[in-house]
């Protein structure tokens, strides 16, 4: 069993507010994580699949249901199943508080982010509190050596897939995660789009992982229109499948460029889309950089406490930095991502932080040591880095 870091910050999030939701796509590990904090609840809390038949059939008249379970915890698996629940929750909540109960009342799971925050963000707000689970990550992994790091990276951050005794079978994981994903789960959220072309979209992205997102050519490319593509990409964005990173637009008198960064959130996905099964396949396919780059941005944006976005920087003139990461005026962090044992900075990467006003200076890179580059700037391992950005907190 991995211990995952979310765990105790949502025990924490359970003591503050009535109900928490605990977002993250499917198979990332939230059910798993949902009995490991319901171990430690007293008297046992209550836990319902809403995928399941029988456990929606319990819920036909849901506020006598709560109320016969006062006083324990209920968690609500997949809500997004039943978002008609939201309303209804609201009136427990507040019933509740009246009655003197004013936390850890519901845990809801759910794999999709936007759907449930539209659903709720008026019901239930000041009421709800939200955590992503992400993939696992470097700081989760039993070993923290270069080897696991790297096995990480390869097969990615789903726990089935990550603890498959062998690659190939690791690969035949995710390869059945997606084709469940665009057979199954997509159509619940857009029944009208094709599993072919968003296989093809997926697959697009995959070739395409941290390039800007160029809308109007992937729609060219999949024989769709532009309204079509965007909802696509929406669409897998919502599944919490893909990152849009948006470009930093401090007013510094440069021309920057407009179009965010997607990615693909998972590594493990990337190298199965492209079939890439060992990391042999990975170190020589021309996706290492920006797989790798993925894979890095994932595990720091992880670590960013709520109310801190990450950015990337670019300029028309080349001046860039692979993430921008603003606290307030006195931390500034300028990140570069190289995948090599012995980075150095571009001259793009010095111009971008002379632009932002870079207060700490950073090149994230695969290797043991944390090294200086030049008076400014620090070569520094991943988890290393991860710490540093926890330190913003």
């Amino acid at each position: 069993m991995i211990k995952r870091e979310a765990q105790q910050e949502i025990v924490t999030l359970l003591q503050e507010f009535p109900a928490v939701g605990l977002l993250g796509p499917r198979q990332v590990g939230k059910t798993t994580l949902a009995e490991e904090i319901a171990a430690m609840f007293k008297p046992e809390p209550i836990y319902l699949d809403l995928e399941s038949p029988s456990d929606q059939a319990k819920l036909s008249e849901p506020e006598d249901y709560f109320e016969l379970h006062k006083g324990r915890l209920i968690i609500l698996d997949e809500i997004q199943r039943m978002p008609g629940l939201f309303q209804i929750l609201r009136g427990v909540i507040d019933r509740r508080r009246r009655q003197g109960l004013k936390s850890g009342q519901f845990l809801v799971l759910g794999s999709a982010s936007l759907e449930l925050l539209k659903q709720s963000s008026e019901t239930l707000a000041g009421r709800i509190a939200y955590k992503e689970l992400s993939a696992l990550n470097v700081a989760e992994i039993p070993e923290g050596s270069q080897k696991e790091q790297d096995h990480l990276w390869l097969r990615g951050g789903f726990p089935d897939s990550y603890l498959a005794k062998t690659d190939e079978a690791s690969l035949r994981w995710r390869l059945n995660f997606i084709s469940t994903y665009l057979e199954r789960d997509v159509p619940q959220f857009g029944s009208r789009i094709p599993a072919v072309a968003l296989r093809r979209l997926w697959t697009m992205l995959a070739h395409q992982q941290g390039s800007q997102l160029n809308i109007a050519q992937l729609g060219a490319n999949l024989d769709i229109s532009l309204m079509t593509a965007k909802r696509y990409i929406e669409l897998l964005e919502d599944l919490l499948l893909i990152r849009t990173l948006r470009p930093w637009s401090g007013n510094i008198g440069k021309r920057l460029v407009k179009a965010p960064k997607v990615y693909i959130r998972d590594s493990g996905l990337v190298h199965a889309l492209l079939n890439l099964k060992t990391q042999d396949d990975v170190l020589s396919h021309p996706v290492i950089g920006a797989s790798w780059e993925g894979f890095v941005i994932e595990n720091l944006i992880s670590c960013l406490s709520v109310g801190i976005t990450p950015w990337f920087y670019r300029t028309s003139a080349g001046a860039e930095i692979d993430l921008v990461i603003e606290q307030n005026a006195q931390k500034n962090y300028a990140i570069e991502i190289k995948r090599s044992l012995s980075p150095s900075m571009s001259k793009g990467f010095y111009l971008g932080c002379e632009d932002i006003g870079a207060t700490h200076r950073f090149i994230v890179y695969p290797g043991k040591e944390r090294f200086p580059i030049n008076k400014t700037t620090t070569a520094i391992p991943l988890i290393e880095m991860m710490a540093e950005l926890r330190s913003m907190r």
